[in-house]
Order: C-alpha cells, then structure tokens, then sequence
C-alpha cells in the first residue's frame, strides 16, 4: 500500500494525541484517532483512561454527520469486543466511514484482526500498517505484555563520570541535577509498575511515588519491593499505604506479614538463594503491568542484565568524579573476552540541566 502524504500527516497527528493518554491509560494501550475529510480534520481524540471512552468515539462525537464519507486513522486496530465500552469497529460502521487507516495490529486476542475484518466485511476499505513502528513503540509495554507475556523493563540509574552510583558508605544524593531527577518522574509516571529491592529501601528510604506538576494526571504505578528475607522495616516509606505496593519474599518467609494497609505480600520461587526474576515479571504481566521502571541498585540491576531481562537502560551521567572506592553501576558476571561483553546502543540522548541522559537498548 502506497500511502500519500496527507496520510502521513492525519497518522502523525493521531499519534501525537495518543501521547497524550500515555501516564493515564494504564493497563489498556495509548490510542489516537483522527476523522478527516481529505485534508480537513473533521474529529479528533484519544483514549484517556481505562473504562472510559476510546479514541474512536471521541473522534466521532466531534465529527458528527461529517463522518460519514471519511476516512478515520487509527493508531491501533479497532476493538471488536464488548469490553468495559462497546466495540469501536461498530460504531466506525455506524458512522458510515469509508475508509479506515491502522497503523498497527491489535495482539489482544478479543482484537488480533477481527476489528480490520468486521471493518471490511462492511465494505469499508481498511489499510494498514501506516506509521506502525512508531505505534508500536509508544505502547512497547503493552505489545510486550501480551506477545512476550512479560512486562518492557526498564532500568534508571545514574552514574558519576568514572561510573559510580554512591559513595562507599552508599550515600547517593544526589548525584544528578534537578532537570535529571524531575525527567525520572516523567518515566515514573509512565510506567505500570516500580520495581526496587530490599536493600535499597535498607540504605535510601526511597518513596518510590510519582511527583508531578500539580493538575498532571497520572495513574499511580504499583510499588513492588524484592524482599526474599523480608527487612523492610515498618517505618519505611513504601509501608506508608500511599500508594498501593506489593512485597514479593521467598516462601520461608510467609509467616512474617507486615499487615500495613495497601500492602500486598506474596511468596515466591526462589532460585540460587534470590527471587526467580522471570517470575517476578510473569506475575507482574498477570497483573496487567504494562512498564516496569527499576529503581534499585547494583545487585538487583546487574541480576536483571544478566539474565537478559532489560529492555532498556536509562542512564543519567553527572559531570563529577566519585573515586574509585565509590559503589560501582552494576555487579555483572566476569568476562573471558571481549565477544560476550553487553552490547548497548544509544536510540536518544539530550541533556538535562548539567546532566546527560542516554536512553539505551541492546544493540
């Protein structure tokens, strides 16, 4: 399929509206949708929060009687299910649209292609695949959840110059600048889950809660705490039920419940005397987490590289020097020879403030 240039421009626009949705629609994909009449924008929207209206009907409420004759550009396949809102590939045939862009395929298995055929089966002419990439990556947790069964992880950390996290008595605040910490909780607040472990919440205290500007819209993630032993102690900030958190320890531990209101605890399989991090994200993905952003530190990080868990590192670089007694990034297997080193390559980068950050993915 040849698309036109008016195409590419209505596409990116729906994109740009589905950006819109991206710290509210937790668990349910980031949507747009665009109604046009050749080069005029008749109806607009996007899908803002779970249970509420998708971005198709949002679109049409705006366009009205114009719909009919239009063409609609979605950034994912139209729902052809009775969900929690009736299905949008119905109410884009009711509207009498007669044509349909996608950029992407819907991998749910109440959607995978359904929508597309119920939309064809009314004779409207469906294409596909316009923009998908980049539909793709603005819901890269939520394509991983259901193709991959787990969670998209991605792991924050920030370093000095000469690669150091902490000094060697663990004190770490704070290395970055303002700009680096206020961009964290932008991801933060992206993220379905923020994961952490024992021994963080041991030498940081951290809230592990998303700050954002006040009337920023967000959906909580959930606080999820590695604990196999079960040290947190009950004056820590992730017990303070401000948010809802989930403890995961190892099953010898089972009778020693915090009972702190909002907080959940659950055994799980350990593995080589720590928790099997494969089931940590499988039961994260059960529980429709889409993101998972760790925040934790060498130990729990270097576990997660190891077994090839990482999606992507987010690293925030400071201009300063700690020594070399300072705490290292991350603890990693030693290696024989350079062919199996961790090959990483940068997809962003800017600065913030004084600080860089590098957005990375294996390479």
């Amino acid at each position: 399929m040849t698309f036109s240039t008016v195409d590419h421009l209505h596409m990116a626009h729906a994109l740009r509206l589905a950006e819109r949705g991206i710290h509210t629609t937790q668990p349910n994909p980031r949507v747009g949708c665009v109604i046009a009449q050749g080069e005029e924008v008749v109806g607009a929207g996007f899908h803002q929060r779970a249970g509420e209206p998708h971005a198709e009907v949002f679109a049409l409420r705006e366009a009205g009687e114009r719909a009919r004759g239009a063409t609609a550009y979605v950034t994912l396949e139209p729902c052809a299910h009775h969900g929690r809102t009736p299905p949008c590939a119905d109410a884009l045939i009711a509207a009498g649209v007669a044509r349909v862009v996608i950029a992407t395929e819907d991998p749910f298995p109440q959607v995978d292609g359904r929508g597309a055929s119920r939309l064809r089966a009314a004779g409207i002419i469906v294409d596909t695949t316009l923009m998908r990439e980049a539909a793709r990556e603005l819901n890269v947790g939520f394509f991983s959840r259901i193709e991959r069964r787990r969670p998209f992880v991605r792991v924050k950390l920030a370093m000095s110059l000469d690669g150091r996290t902490a000094l060697a008595n663990g004190e770490s605040k704070w290395i970055t600048g303002e700009a680096a910490r206020t961009d964290v909780q932008r991801w933060r607040a992206r993220s379905s889950a923020i994961l952490s472990g024992s021994g963080t919440v041991l030498a940081d205290n951290p809230r592990l809660t998303v700050r954002l500007p006040d009337g920023e819209a967000f959906t909580p993630p959930l606080r999820v705490i590695l604990d196999r032993q079960l040290r947190t102690p009950a004056d820590s900030h992730v017990l303070d039920g401000s948010t809802p958190t989930l403890v995961l320890h190892g099953a010898a531990e089972v009778g020693a419940a915090h009972g702190f209101e909002r907080v959940e605890q659950m055994a799980i399989a350990t593995e080589n005397d720590a928790l099997d991090l494969s089931v940590v994200l499988a039961l994260l993905a059960a529980r429709d987490c889409n993101e998972v952003h760790v925040e934790a530190g060498p130990t729990l990080c270097g576990a997660l590289f190891a077994a090839g868990l990482v999606d992507e590192l987010l690293l925030y670089i400071a201009p300063l020097l700690l020594g070399d007694s300072a705490r290292p990034l991350l603890y990693l297997p030693g290696l024989g020879d350079m062919a199996k080193r961790w090959q990483l390559q940068v997809v962003d980068q800017r600065q913030l403030g004084a600080d860089w950050r590098l957005r990375l993915r294996r390479a």
